[in-house]
């Protein structure tokens, strides 16, 4: 099994925050398949750079993806096919 790339591990965790919408870290880190703890620095880095949302709901920490975190998810999954293209 080939090892993914950091861009793949985030288009993971973005792809599961845009599909179950507001969700826990350990949701998270179930469908991007990671440890939690790699998943926690995985997320910062989103939500340092404006692609996920951090908000608490009943003292619960949520994170949501935001517009930007939506266009940089397309961008990816537009690289990606171009880059799979090139390998045939």
């Amino acid at each position: 099994m080939e090892r993914r790339t950091r861009y793949d591990i985030y288009q993971d965790i973005l792809e599961t925050v845009r599909r179950r919408g507001a969700t826990g870290i350990t949701r998270i880190s179930y469908g991007a398949n990671l440890p939690v703890d790699r998943a926690k620095e995985a997320v910062g880095f989103l939500v340092g750079h404006g692609l996920v949302d951090e908000d608490e709901y009943g003292g619960n920490i949520k994170y949501t993806i935001t517009g930007r975190g939506g266009e940089f998810l397309n961008a990816l999954k537009t690289v990606k096919k171009y880059i799979q293209e090139d390998e045939f």
